[in-house]
């Protein structure tokens, strides 16, 4: 049995940034389904044992628990280092780089996307209404200006924080995913460097494998 288990649901966008990080890290791992459609994570034992805040994923890698996706990958990164894909690396300086896009994509990138993936993907499938027209114009617009950030210093380094993946890159998966199936791609495509970056990460082999449990999971 894996040391490492992944508390989650394989279509979760916070879930599937963390199994982007485990895939990149070669690591072997169980993924325990949560299932939300009943409130699981809602549930005391889960509240008691996994996270307070009734949210997913939680990680156990023996008797370590930890939760927040970011703070999960960050881990990972760091305490798996040698294995697999290096996603958090090099001196204090480089380092610096990707922790400051890293924080990007959480503080700027994230808040647009976030709510276009609910108005857009989410809320349509959960039956929660149609999308808002408002909230959506409102997002896109506010995505585009991060988005011309991006592309500006995409033009200077193949990814976020230089020329090598990493975690900063990896973060974006889940919501850009979700977008490409949405009006919102044309942001995406519209910006040269964007659209070859995006390309260029959601090509990668870890990521395939965390479409195919979101897959499975449909049936």
């Amino acid at each position: 049995m894996a040391a490492i288990k992944v508390h989650g649901n394989p279509r979760s966008p916070a879930t599937q940034r963390v199994l982007a990080t485990l895939y990149e890290k070669e690591l072997e791992f169980e993924l325990v389904p949560v299932d939300m459609k009943t409130g699981e994570h809602k549930k005391p034992h889960f509240l008691n044992c996994l996270n307070p805040f009734g949210e997913i994923p939680t990680l156990e890698d023996g008797d370590l628990k930890l939760f927040e996706s970011r703070a999960i990958n960050k881990y990972i990164a760091d305490e798996y280092a040698g294995k697999g894909t290096r996603l958090a690396f090099g001196d204090n300086k480089k380092k610096a780089i990707i922790g400051v896009w890293m924080e990007v994509e959480a503080h700027q990138f994230e808040s647009a996307a976030s709510k276009l993936t609910w108005e857009l993907s989410l809320k349509p499938v959960f039956g929660k209404g149609t999308p808002d027209k408002a909230v959506v114009e409102k997002n896109e617009a506010k995505l585009a200006k991060v988005l011309d950030i991006y592309e500006s210093r995409l033009a200077q380094s193949k990814y976020l924080a230089g020329e090598s993946f990493s975690l900063a890159d990896l973060h974006h998966l889940p919501s850009i995913q979700y977008l490409l199936a949405t009006e919102v791609k044309k942001l995406f495509d519209s910006r040269l460097h964007v659209k070859a970056w995006v390309a260029d990460i959601t090509a990668r082999p870890a990521w395939c494998k965390v479409l195919c449990h979101a897959c499975r999971s449909k049936h």
